[in-house]
C-alpha cells in the first residue's frame, strides 16, 4: 500500500514540477493504476498457486469440451482445422468409442461441422453417437445427412411448421435376422440417412445390369417394417438384384415405399402378380407395380446430315454411360436424319447426369443449340398382353406408299383385315396373331 501511495504522489509532484497538461496527467495516472492492478493480481496468483502458472488456459487436457481423460493427437488436428474446442472435444470422445475414426471424415464433413453453430454441432454429434452405424459404409456422408436433417428441422421450427421428432433410436429391423440373411445370401447392406440398400449386384454375378421392366415399386409398406421382412417375401418371386428401402431421416422410420430390382423381367412380373394387394400384416396390404427407370433422352435440333456413329462419338464427350444413339431417317432422303435423336444410357443415373450437362444451354453440337428432355419411357408389355396383339406397326414409309399397296404386300404372310396409314407410318391389322 505504501508503494502505491508513493507512486501516485510521485506523479502529482512530476505534474507540478513539469507543468504537465491535464490530459497527459490523466493518461499517466491511468497507466499507473492499471500497472498496479496487474501487479496485485499477479502477486495474489503467485501466493495462492505457490508460483505455478495456471494450466487451464494452456493445457488441452483441461480445456473446454475436453471430456474425461487425455486428448488424442486427432483432437489437436481438429483444433488446427478450425473446429470449436467443445466440438473438437465431443468428436474426440466419439473417436475413443471406436464408432468413428478421424480418417473416415472428409473435408466436406469437417467444413460443415466448422460452420455449424456450436450447440447444433454438439446436438448432431450426440445423435450420430447414438445411431446404429453397423451397416453404414460411408460414415462421413452419414454425418452430413444428420446435419442436413438437423438444419431442416431447425428451419421448420423457426417458421412455425409442425415437425416430427427425430427418432434416431426408432425401432429398427431384427439385427439377428438381418445377419442371417446376409450370411445366407452373401449380399451386403449399406445404410444412409435416406435409404437402406440391400445387394446390387449379387455375389459372383457375371451378367449385365438389369434393364427396364426388371424393377418393381412397392408402396403402402408399414412405417416400422424393414428388409428383414421384405427380403424373404420378394425373393420368393425370383432372384433379387437389389432392394432399396427409402428412409425418412426426420423420424428414423421408412417412407412407406421401396424399390426392388430383379435379375429378370419374368421375376418382376411374377412379383406384381403374386404380391400386388398382398396382406403383409393384418389389415395392411402393399401395392406392387412395375417401375420404369428412364434411361433415354430426347435431343432435338441436331444437324440432319449427321449419322448415328458421328452422333455417338459427339455425345460421348459430354457424359459417360452412353450405349446407343437412335435416329430415324427422313422418308424422302434416307441419308438424312429427322433433326432429332434418342440417347440411350446404361442407367437412369447416367442419363440424369447427361441431361444436366447437356441442358445447361452452353453446349452446342456442331454449332447448333440443342433441345434436351426426357424421352417418354417405353413400357415393355408382359407376355399375357402380347399374346393378344394382332396389329403390326410399320414406319419410314414414303409419301407414295398407299394403304392398298401395304395390304397387298403384307397379305403374303396371312389374312389382313385392314391397314391404316398416318403420315410416314401405318398399322396393319391381321386376322390371326400367328401371321
Amino acid at each position: 500500500k505504501t508503494h502505491k501511495v508513493s507512486s501516485v504522489r510521485s506523479v502529482l509532484e512530476l505534474s507540478q514540477r513539469r507543468r504537465i497538461s491535464g490530459l497527459r496527467f490523466f493518461v499517466l495516472l491511468s497507466l499507473l493504476v492499471r500497472g498496479l492492478l496487474v501487479c496485485a493480481v499477479t502477486s495474489r496468483e503467485m501466493a495462492e498457486g505457490n508460483g505455478e502458472l495456471v494450466e487451464e488456459m494452456t493445457n488441452p487436457k483441461m480445456g473446454e469440451g475436453a471430456g474425461d481423460g487425455e486428448r488424442t493427437e486427432d483432437y489437436t488436428k481438429l483444433l488446427e482445422y478450425g473446429l470449436d474446442k467443445k466440438v473438437a472435444g465431443k468428436l474426440d470422445d466419439i473417436y475413443k468409442t471406436g464408432k468413428l475414426a478421424h480418417s473416415e471424415l472428409d473435408e466436406r464433413a469437417l467444413d460443415a461441422l466448422k460452420e455449424f453453430p456450436v450447440d447444433g454441432a454438439l446436438n448432431v454429434l450426440g445423435q450420430f453417437l447414438e445411431s446404429n452405424l453397423e451397416h453404414v459404409s460411408n460414415k462421413s456422408a452419414y454425418l452430413c445427412g444428420v446435419m442436413k436433417t438437423y438444419r431442416q428441422k431447425s428451419r421448420a421450427t423457426q417458421q412455425g411448421l409442425p415437425t416430427p421428432a427425430i427418432t434416431v433410436q426408432a425401432k429398427g429391423p431384427d439385427e439377428d435376422k438381418i445377419k442371417a440373411i446376409l450370411e445366407r445370401t452373401g449380399y451386403t447392406l449399406d445404410v444412409t440417412t435416406g435409404q437402406r440398400k440391400y445387394g446390387g449386384p449379387p455375389p459372383n454375378w457375371e451378367g449385365g445390369t438389369p434393364g427396364n421392366g426388371c424393377e418393381v415399386f412397392c408402396g403402402k409398406i408399414p412405417k416400422d417394417m424393414y428388409e428383414d421382412e421384405l427380403i424373404p417375401l420378394f425373393e420368393k418371386c425370383g432372384k433379387i438384384w437389389d432392394l432399396r428401402l427409402m428412409m425418412d431421416p426426420m423420424t428414423g422410420t421408412n417412407r412407406g415405399y421401396a424399390f426392388v430390382t430383379f435379375t429378370s423381367r419374368d421375376a418382376a412380373c411374377n412379383a406384381v402378380r403374386e404380391l400386388n394387394d398382398y396382406e403383409i400384416r393384418k389389415g395392411k396390404k402393399i401395392g406392387v407395380t412395375i417401375s420404369f427407370n428412364n434411361h433415354r433422352l430426347f435431343v432435338g435440333n441436331i444437324p440432319k446430315n449427321r449419322d448415328r456413329d458421328e452422333l455417338l462419338e459427339e455425345f460421348t464427350k459430354y457424359a459417360p454411360g452412353l450405349i446407343e444413339v437412335i435416329i430415324y431417317s427422313s422418308p424422302d432422303d434416307k441419308k438424312k436424319n429427322r433433326g432429332f435423336c434418342f440417347l440411350e444410357y446404361e442407367s437412369h443415373k447416367a442419363a440424369s447426369l447427361a441431361k444436366r450437362r447437356l441442358g445447361t444451354g452452353r453446349i452446342k453440337v456442331w454449332g447448333c443449340d440443342i433441345i434436351v428432355d426426357w424421352a417418354d419411357p417405353q413400357e415393355e408389355p408382359d407376355e399375357q398382353t402380347m399374346s393378344k396383339v394382332k396389329v403390326l406397326y410399320v414406319r419410314n414409309l414414303t409419301q407414295d406408299t398407299s394403304e392398298e399397296k401395304l395390304k397387298e404386300s403384307f397379305e403374303a404372310f396371312g389374312k389382313v383385315e385392314r391397314v391404316k396409314k398416318i403420315k410416314d407410318y401405318a398399322f396393319v391389322h391381321f386376322e390371326d396373331r400367328d401371321h
